[in-house]
């Protein structure tokens, strides 16, 4: 990712008119499904003048339409169009993988999504350049004991405490590095700080040499579908400095994928790995 698009936008590149425009069309909702000029502008932040003249521009070009009664508009089908692009590729992993490459290799030298299956991280998307030496491979399908992973703790973290439980005794813990926690009443505890964070760190605890970070898709109950974690090697930046980098991207990726699993209604699904 280039240094301009890491950048956050500059307001003078914004074109309003497009803004406002798609501020029209949100305010129309499965609540609200039929809105009055006055109604569309109080939704959208905007006077009436200049929302009757974007209802009307919207009307021309067919993705709003006047009611029988002529005071109220509707969405049309056309707004499908907005959507079927995106829905085309319709699994998780397809969604995620143009995210995570663009974080390597500025961000990390590792991008992964995966869900957790049976006390086990499911690697569904995985992006990664020079990692190859320190012998860690995570190509899609791979699975991981969650309890020694960053992106497993951070996924465990949001379920339910037997849930916790269930996972963690589903796969043998095993001490990977001489950080690796393996006792229940320890790990447990470092999920209840995982959920209290909202983000897991892991420093050598999987494999000697590698610092990561992981954050969780959630869904709206705020229950996990999945995880996003960025590695890097580990003399490449200090665990302090790298988290403050990365935390955010992996956040931001997390969020959008949420979020658009949210707006499919069930048309992006988690799918990508053997089971």
């Amino acid at each position: 990712m280039s240094e301009a698009e890491r950048t956050p936008l500059n307001p003078k590149n914004q074109v309003q008119s497009v803004a406002k425009a798609f501020a029209v069309l949100r305010a129309f909702d499965s609540g609200a499904s039929a809105l009055t000029v006055a109604e569309v502008a109080g939704r959208a932040g905007l006077d009436r003048g200049t929302a009757f003249r974007l209802l009307q521009t919207l009307v021309e070009i067919g993705y709003l339409r006047p009611l029988p009664e002529g005071r109220r508009y509707r969405l049309t089908l056309k707004c499908l169009e907005l959507g079927f692009a995106a829905l085309s590729a319709d699994d998780l992993p397809t969604h995620a993988t143009p995210l995570l490459r663009e974080c390597v290799p500025d961000v990390a030298d590792a991008a992964s999504l995966g869900l957790l299956e049976r006390g086990e991280v499911v690697y569904l998307a995985r992006v990664e350049a020079g990692l190859d030496r320190h012998g860690v491979v995570r190509r899609p399908g791979t699975r991981v004991g969650a309890y020694a992973t960053a992106l497993g703790q951070a996924i465990l973290a949001f379920l339910p405490r037997a849930e916790q439980v269930a996972h963690l005794e589903a796969t043998p813990r095993m001490k990977l590095s001489e950080r690796t926690l393996t006792g229940m009443e320890e790990l447990l505890a470092r999920l209840d700080a995982v959920r209290a964070a909202g983000h897991a760190v892991s420093d050598g605890e999987n494999a000697y040499g590698l610092r990561t970070v992981a954050a969780p898709l959630l869904d709206e109950r705020g229950l996990p579908i999945a995880g996003i974690s960025l590695t890097i090697a580990a003399s490449r930046a200090p665990l302090d400095a790298f988290t403050a980098d990365a935390l955010p991207v992996a956040r931001r990726i997390a969020d959008e994928l949420a979020e658009g699993v949210r707006l499919s209604l069930g048309s992006i699904r988690v799918t990508g790995h053997a089971a």
